[in-house]
């Protein structure tokens, strides 16, 4: 039906997740035939007794579930909102009335306090003054210094205005939040933040524009709409969304989200963000708007590339549900490392690549029978990983000349002509040898590429993890496109938060510059606001780059959606760690496919395992280079290295001790101060990763002396 527009909210496909596998079944077919004709006779429209909202109704999925749908009488725009068994879905909706904002034109389900109009409780916020810290009735509103008229411009329902008066404290604003329309809350919560209206007005992507609020064909148009509905358009779509209802990102965008998806860019883009805003399903969604609107020609090619190759692998699989097979067949996914082995190879490159450190190892050693006495051999390692391989020296001028800002020891030249000596040698024993570290490997590829001209078929680079890349990555990445900024060339998404492999980088010091296309992401899709802010807590205290010499912080970051606490739990002895944790997981009624078990190290993680399989526990080892195969059952295992871009609804982040988080094998090979700090910050970093892979629970288990970063949630 042409003339017909379906469209399906995002609550629904939350409320569908909850729906039990057997019966979402039924729910499909429902889904199917509704979409082919919402006006067909078979399905039974019921008006909702006690409902407020007449554009309301009910459908008959079942003797026992039953649809919530909204159809307004004056358009053929029919929008499936709700799913739930018979009562508990009537009873949501007699809680819900919807509406078209009249200054942002979006669609909003507000929450009904029940006898009354859509009008929260606002004598509940008040009541939790003295609990959030505030002072007392007459202390000024949060939101004191901005009018009713400039906050209902940012899309607060004017319903809502006596409920925001009387929030005083940002406590009592997330208290206040499951009453808000999405929009709206993060509208206050950056102006508390201090954003000005402008800025608000930017991130959440609104214009000037006539509304009308009857029409809501043009309400579900609109960017703030366009995050929590989606206009279903054929029996494949329908199909994608269905196929993993709880994957937000493959229907919705946030307006921040969208907007740099589609933006014309005179040059490289990044974009910064904490863990699960969503910046890697930014730039597979970029990568499939370029490929289905810029470079559009049969020749065209788009590069995406990441760190690991599991990363890789998945964001492949999980591009294959966003895009055309005419899109995808002009994108290229591979991680770097994988990229620049298979260039040199076919250059004629005759060098291995000793990726892992086996085959250069007893190289290093004999390089070091001309170090000097006085210098350690840690120290030397060091210098060589960062400073001499990073910046890519190779003569002892070069040496003599480079800034070692960040390395703590300072050296004079004289001790630098010492040990240069050292580096020389080794560089040698690699030539004689035909091997290449990594950085060496990245070196040679850019090099070649600058001899060579412009030899790739890449329009496009778009870059993932880019805090791990490190320098020589970079200065490849941009040759790959040679000739300065061109339009839409380089876009780059990361977040040192996250840094769990290379060094800091500088992408001016790269040839990348990002002036005035550096951006940021605010809102967290993934987790809960209660793990959000147990796991940024556990960075307290370190400062964290921007990617281009300045810093980041994490200060306007938030998530959505609401939880529990995490669960942190000491034990005395790995026993009693392993037993409840096995306990924990065969008392649980839920998918064990949906808990991943981390842990720091390879060896660590195989007690755990052997601890579950002892009590009969399936358990999945997730392998580097392999994404998850989800038809295998069990409860998920990964090294904290292995979990980076994962998500789960649970995470038990298990043996969380002193001496193994931090490891204490890597703080033993920093040989000064400065080193031992980056160190520790990865470490505090790869925790904070695990942490933050939980969708909904996280359990923190620790045994004999817990780490350092530990601590009870407030």
């Amino acid at each position: 039906m042409s003339d017909v527009t379906v469209a399906i909210s995002g609550d629904f496909m939350e409320a569908f997740s909850e729906v039990p596998r057997g019966k979402q079944r039924k729910v499909r077919q429902f889904m199917t035939k509704f979409r082919q004709d919402p006006t067909r006779p078979g399905i039974n429209y019921e008006k909702i007794e006690g409902a407020k909202d007449d554009k309301l109704r009910s459908a008959r999925i079942d003797q026992q579930y039953r649809g919530i749908v909204l159809n307004p009488d004056q358009d053929n725009v029919y929008t499936l909102l709700w799913v739930d068994k018979h009562d508990d879905a009537y009873q949501w909706a007699r809680n819900r009335f919807v509406q078209i904002h009249p200054e942002t034109g979006s669609l909003q389900v507000l929450p009904i306090e029940e006898g009354k109009g859509p009008l929260p409780n606002a004598e509940e916020v008040k009541s939790g003054s003295d609990e959030s810290g505030g002072e007392g009735e007459d202390e000024e509103d949060l939101f004191s210094e901005h009018r009713d008229r400039e906050l209902v411009r940012l899309g607060v329902p004017e319903a809502m205005l006596p409920m925001v008066r009387e929030i005083r404290t940002e406590e009592q604003l997330d208290q206040a939040q499951p009453y808000f329309p999405d929009e709206a809350y993060e509208a206050l919560f950056l102006l508390a933040a201090g954003y000005d209206q402008r800025e608000v007005d930017n991130e959440l992507a609104y214009r000037d524009q006539e509304v009308d609020t009857d029409d809501y064909q043009a309400a579900l148009e609109r960017p703030n709409s366009q995050r929590r509905f989606t206009v279903v358009g054929d029996e494949e779509e329908l199909e994608q969304i269905l196929e993993a209802p709880l994957e937000m990102w493959r229907v919705f965008l946030h307006p921040s989200q969208r907007q740099l998806v589609e933006i014309d860019a005179n040059g490289p883009v990044r974009v910064l963000g904490g863990a699960g805003t969503g910046k890697t399903v930014v730039a597979m969604h970029r990568a499939v708007w370029l490929a289905e609107n810029f470079f559009t020609e049969e020749e065209d090619r788009l590069l995406f590339t990441t760190f690991t190759k599991n990363l890789a692998a998945d964001i492949e699989k999980n591009l294959r549900l966003i895009g055309s097979e005419e899109a995808l067949s002009r994108i290229e996914v591979r991680n770097l490392d994988s990229w620049v082995s298979q260039f040199l190879r076919d250059q004629g490159h005759e060098y291995s690549v000793d990726y892992g450190g086996g085959q250069t190892e007893g190289l290093w050693e004999e390089a070091l029978a001309v170090a000097p006495e006085d210098q350690s051999p840690e120290f030397l390692r060091n210098e060589w990983e960062q400073v001499i391989q990073p910046n890519g020296i190779e003569k002892e001028a070069a040496y003599m000349r480079i800034s070692r800002v960040g390395r703590g020891t300072p050296l004079q030249r004289p001790v630098r002509k010492k040990i240069w000596p050292v580096f020389e040698e080794y560089q040698r024993l690699l030539d004689e040898h035909q091997l290449r570290e990594r950085s060496g490997a990245l070196r040679d590829a850019r090099q070649i590429l600058e001899e060579e001209g412009d030899i790739l078929p890449y329009q496009s680079v778009l870059v993932d993890e880019a805090q791990d890349m490190g320098k020589q990555a970079f200065k490849l990445i941009r040759q790959m496109i040679p000739g300065g900024d061109q339009k839409n060339d380089i876009f780059i998404v990361g977040d040192a938060h996250q840094r769990i492999y290379e060094r800091e980088v500088v992408l001016g010091h790269c040839g990348i510059n990002i002036v005035g296309r550096g951006y940021k992401l605010h809102v967290n899709y993934r987790t809960t606001e209660e793990n959000r802010r147990w796991a940024v807590g556990l960075l307290e205290g370190a400062e964290y780059d921007d990617l281009d010499g300045g810093t980041d912080d994490q200060e306007v970051y938030k998530s959505l959606i609401r939880g529990e606490n995490p669960q942190v739990q000491p034990f005395d002895t790995f026993q009693e760690e392993a037993e409840a944790i096995t306990a924990h997981l065969s008392e649980s009624a839920e998918d064990l496919r949906d808990v991943c078990l981390i842990a720091r190290t390879k060896s660590l993680l195989d007690n755990y395992r052997g601890a579950l399989r002892a009590e009969d526990l399936d358990t999945h080892v997730l392998r580097s280079n392999e994404p998850d195969d989800r038809s295998k059952p069990g409860v998920r295992l990964a090294t904290m290295h292995r979990a980076k871009g994962l998500e789960f609804e649970k995470v038990i982040v298990a043996g969380v001790t002193e001496g193994k988080v931090p490891l204490r094998q890597a703080l033993m090979e920093a040989d000064d101060d400065a080193t031992r700090k980056q160190v520790l910050k990865r470490e505090r970093s790869l925790l904070y990763v695990s942490a933050t892979r939980a969708k909904r629970r996280v359990i923190v288990t620790c045994h004999d002396e817990p780490s350092r970063w530990i601590y009870l949630p407030e």
